[in-house]
């Protein structure tokens, strides 16, 4: 697989910022912005745009979940040249607005008829937010379930808590987001020892049931240090134990050895169901010395909240 088989997409200006910070991180694949605000599609020359909306509408799509996907469903044609060879889009999404909560999921649609894979990332409102907030939430995270592959949900408040603790804009930088695409997209795009690929996610896919990721970081000689740091991840409440299927990637340097590499295998299969299919896969990193990164793809779960 190339980088211009995988597409991160951003959906309402939280979902386009996310998507073009993480970009950053993997220039070689394809970026998309779906908005109907200007400013969030100012994302540079080498990305797509789609404007929900011609530019000589007064009417925005803020808090109009209905209109937006209305328009989505408008730029199908000039959706598809983009999607178009695509294996994987991963979709950046805040839900609770307009934009994010309408556009999401008819994009998350229009990328499957393409054949491909996707994994939508969706934020849902602080607690304190306005009732009508949570309830367009709710109503775009359904659709969006129904149209995704797999649908991670980020808790904003864990997401701003982790931010405020390193003195970053939670909203603009996400480094977790930006973590969990890049090691996802590294993880795909780069030879490794044991080497992962799409026909590896499909078949992890296929168990059904609700599906999330994780991803962790830390050091390679510290495997519960590493499982405390992969579960701080700022998901919504999510119950991964007794998952049937899991797709599981190790980064780590030169000095990671087998051993290790089972340990943190062990380690963080062990809750899951005893008939689980597990695919691992892992890679070396000269800058990842004495570190180990880990990717979770988790399916089958049976409970979410």
């Amino acid at each position: 697989m190339d980088g211009g088989q995988i597409v991160i997409a951003g959906v309402g200006g939280l979902g386009c910022a996310w998507a073009a910070s993480a970009h950053r991180r993997c220039p070689s694949t394809r970026l998309l912005a779906v908005d109907a605000d200007d400013r969030s599609l100012r994302i540079g020359a080498e990305g797509h745009v789609l404007r929900l909306g011609h530019a000589m509408e007064a009417e925005g799509c803020a808090a109009l979940p209905a209109l937006a996907e209305q328009r989505m469903r408008r730029l199908d044609a000039m959706a598809r040249p983009v999607l178009e060879g695509a294996e994987l889009v991963v979709l950046l999404a805040g839900l609770g607005g307009g934009a994010g909560s309408g556009a999401a999921a008819e994009l998350a649609r229009q990328a499957r008829r393409a054949n491909a894979i996707v994994i939508a990332v969706a934020s849902l409102p602080f607690a304190e937010e306005q009732p009508h907030r949570t309830a367009i939430a709710t109503q775009a995270l359904a659709g969006l379930e129904a149209n995704a592959d797999v649908t991670v949900r980020v808790s904003l408040e864990r997401l701003a808590h982790r931010a405020r603790a390193r003195g970053e804009d939670w909203a603009m930088g996400s480094e977790w987001i930006e973590d969990l695409v890049d090691g996802l997209v590294h993880s795909l795009l780069k030879m490794s020892l044991m080497n992962l690929d799409l026909m590896d996610l499909r078949a992890i896919l296929a168990n059904g049931g609700a599906a999330t990721l994780l991803v962790g970081t830390g050091m390679s000689d510290d495997v519960e240090g590493l499982i405390r740091q992969a579960a701080a991840a700022p998901l919504s409440d999510v119950d991964v134990s007794g998952a049937t299927g899991c797709y599981i990637h190790l980064e780590g340097g030169p000095d990671l050895s087998i051993a290790q590499m089972g340990n943190i295998s062990e380690a963080f299969t062990r809750t899951l169901s005893q008939d689980a299919k597990v695919i691992l896969g892992a890679r070396v990193s000269e800058e990842m010395y004495g570190k180990v990164r880990v990717i979770l793809l988790l399916s089958g779960l049976t409970s979410e909240a």
